[in-house]
């Protein structure tokens, strides 16, 4: 996709379309599938949608960002399409490109000149849509999630200026391709590099901290069959103790529910100094970190 310039935010093309009456019901719906938002989350969920503005979920690894938007399809019972993206990401993975190995047969087949071929290679069958383009052509709405954003050079954000200001893909040899209903779009950051103002703008903000430890009780309770009240909210003031320490990587409300549900499996009512030491590795993944929290919570070196 050529890139001209900064283009201006429109909405011209694409009328916006909500699924949800409310914040509330965005809140509701959510909790229906064991995803446990807080006013601010359900309140941007819901303008995103009323507003056909993507969504840039900012935050610390492992804060839900990510889950945020299988949620919302969840709750939709909309398709999830998802870039996953990393350095050197490029147009023909998140956009297109053509299935030159079609082409090359056509070629074969009908022979002739190039003059008479080239109308015909480059028709929609030939056209292989990568996850951007996919969202913009689905016939119904979508989840469209951009995983990890940050991951980007900077450069590469130009590809998503012209999707993410009017919902379009423009594509040399067809024109552009509009969005009949907009896509709702979550982009996820990590915040390992400052995002363009261009990219920015075009997004309402939304950002996820670790949890405090009584929603995160909750968020263990909705998530882990099985576990007991008492036993959930150990497990968050114990999460809640190693995320104040100076860690190489604290832990994630996913390593979390793994962690709940471990103990669950062990058959533990309560969680002990013993628990703790013997089964840290569920929680941490830096032998540095156990070590550092082993000493923590034992009062002795490990």
């Amino acid at each position: 996709m050529q890139q001209s310039g900064p283009r201006q935010a429109s909405r011209s093309t694409v009328e916006p379309s909500s699924p949800f009456t409310s914040a509330q019901d965005v809140a509701t719906r959510l909790r229906a599938v064991d995803y446990l938002p807080d006013d601010r989350i359900a309140g941007t969920v819901h303008l995103a949608a009323r507003m056909a503005k993507p969504v840039l979920v900012e935050g610390p690894a492992g804060t839900g960002k990510t889950e945020l938007a299988k949620s919302v399809a969840r709750t939709l019972g909309a398709r999830l399409i998802r870039l996953q993206c990393y350095e050197g990401l490029d147009e023909a993975k998140a956009l297109y490109e053509w299935d030159f190995r079609k082409q090359l047969l056509r070629i074969q087949a009908a022979g002739g000149s190039w003059d008479d071929l080239q109308s015909d290679l480059f028709a929609e069958e030939f056209l292989l849509a990568r996850p951007l383009l996919a969202a913009i052509r689905a016939p119904e709405q979508v989840v469209l999630l951009v995983d990890e954003v940050d991951r980007l050079e900077v450069e590469t954000e130009a590809l998503l200026l012209e999707v993410l200001s009017d919902y379009q893909v423009s594509v040399p040899e067809l024109g552009t391709i509009t969005a009949s209903t907009a896509p709702l779009v979550f982009l996820t950051s990590n915040a390992s590099r400052e995002l363009s103002e261009a990219l920015k703008r075009r997004c309402l903000f939304l950002h996820l901290d670790y949890p405090a430890p009584e929603r995160e009780r909750e968020i263990v309770l909705a998530r882990v069959p099985g576990i007991s009240e008492r036993l959930a909210g150990q497990v968050a003031d114990v999460v809640r103790s190693l995320r104040a320490m100076d860690l190489k990587k604290r832990p994630s409300v996913s390593e979390t529910l793994d962690w709940a549900r471990a103990l669950v499996l062990l058959l533990e009512d309560d969680v002990t100094d013993t628990t703790v030491r013997n089964y840290l590795h569920v929680l941490l993944k830096n032998q540095s970190d156990i070590v550092k929290a082993t000493e923590a919570f034992s009062g002795v070196s490990a």
